[in-house]
């Protein structure tokens, strides 16, 4: 009996393990939607930038020498004729006065060679002497001439690379950096200071090899490109391209864009400011733009769920898209205009899984009805 018993409940506990349980059936969602339509797209890019003056000298010292003091910091805000550094004159004084000395010996036989012609010019005037002798005195005062002035124009050399001991700014401005520093000897035309000129400033920024023809095409554009100072309340200034490098950096393979923000405009721009950059594209007309929240990543591509307003079901729709339009994405295929497009829940929908309009809290009961009825309400 107690054989038979256990015999049953063993088959019931079977029975039990192997009936099947059906699973739950998928909610129904409800979710926002979008219908697609024809709409404009404009997009732009932007690109950082540094803030520099239109011109940027590196002034160096025209002759050699060691530099005794340096009076520019970096930074400073000189003016034309301000002197910013000072050579060890020594050398050069003492070649201003060996070029002066051998003026005074120039200036001596040229003096001795004058009173010989003129004795000569009177003997042969006197017939004591032949006219060749007085050719060969002629020659002689000729000759010392050109040697007494051959010697000012060198002692005016010397005087002016005496003079080059003192760096002078040619021009107003901001000193930007500083490549030699008190008791270096420098060579002729050694980078001393980089003086950045007071005067119209421009916004410097690189953009990549495939981008040149489009920043090319726009140049000419009026109210194509705009620069946003980091940091700025202020409006975006206008800007207008006015060199691009006609090679790529080595390095980055980047190309260098230079824009004029103009030289009112650029009045309170400090030197190596950040700033924006934004080149906006043309606007195209019948283009397709969807919310960013309505795409999602499916099996390395990009997808959106549509509703089939008939049976309320959801299915995956790969698209294919062309950039960004601000918030939206501007999609270049794969969708056609009076689709219904899920854009808010995606990561939670799967295949033919029942959907239903979402109605904001509050809104006509009408607006549920005509969801119902397989209209599509959209929400944006």
């Amino acid at each position: 009996m107690r054989h038979a018993t256990f015999l049953v409940l063993a088959g019931a506990a079977l029975l039990a393990s192997c009936a099947k349980t059906d699973p739950a059936p998928d909610p129904v969602r409800a979710v926002r939607t979008v219908t697609v339509s024809s709409q404009t797209a404009g997009g732009a890019y932007e690109y950082a930038g540094e803030v520099r003056a239109r011109t940027e000298s590196r002034l160096s010292f025209r002759v050699g020498g060691k530099i005794l003091r340096r009076s520019a910091e970096m930074g400073d805000v000189v003016k034309a004729g301000q002197v910013l550094a000072q050579l060890d004159p020594q050398d050069l004084r003492l070649g201003q006065d060996a070029a002066r000395a051998t003026v005074a010996v120039a200036q001596a036989a040229f003096d001795q060679n004058a009173a010989d012609f003129k004795r000569y010019k009177e003997l042969r005037d006197q017939g004591f002497i032949g006219a060749a002798e007085l050719e060969r005195r002629e020659s002689a005062v000729k000759t010392a001439r050109a040697q007494l002035e051959q010697a000012k124009a060198q002692s005016s050399v010397q005087g002016n690379q005496a003079a080059y001991a003192t760096l002078a700014a040619d021009a107003s401005g901001v000193i930007t950096a500083i490549d030699a520093e008190p008791g270096m000897v420098v060579a002729s035309g050694a980078s001393v200071v980089r003086l950045a000129r007071d005067g119209p400033r421009d916004v410097v920024f690189s953009v990549p090899e495939d981008k040149v023809g489009l920043i090319k095409a726009l140049a000419a554009q009026p109210g194509a490109f705009t620069v946003k100072l980091w940091g700025a309340t202020d409006a975006p200034l206008a800007a207008t391209v006015r060199e691009i490098s006609a090679s790529a950096d080595a390095v980055t393979r980047t190309f260098v864009v230079k824009v004029d923000i103009g030289g009112a405009a650029s009045t309170g721009v400090r030197l190596g400011q950040t700033a924006s950059v934004q080149v906006r594209l043309p606007r195209t007309a019948g283009v397709i733009k969807l919310p960013l929240s309505a795409l999602r990543e499916e099996q390395g591509h990009s997808a959106v769920w549509l509703v089939d307003a008939a049976s309320m079901t959801v299915r995956s729709q790969a698209v294919q898209l062309a950039g960004a339009d601000g918030n939206d994405a501007v999609i270049a295929g794969g969708l056609v205009p009076g689709q219904i497009v899920v854009t808010a829940g995606v990561h939670v929908l799967n295949p033919g899984q029942k959907v239903k309009f979402y109605v904001e809290p509050g809104a006509v009961a009408g607006a549920g009805a005509s969801a119902a009825a397989g209209t599509p309400v959209s929400v944006k």
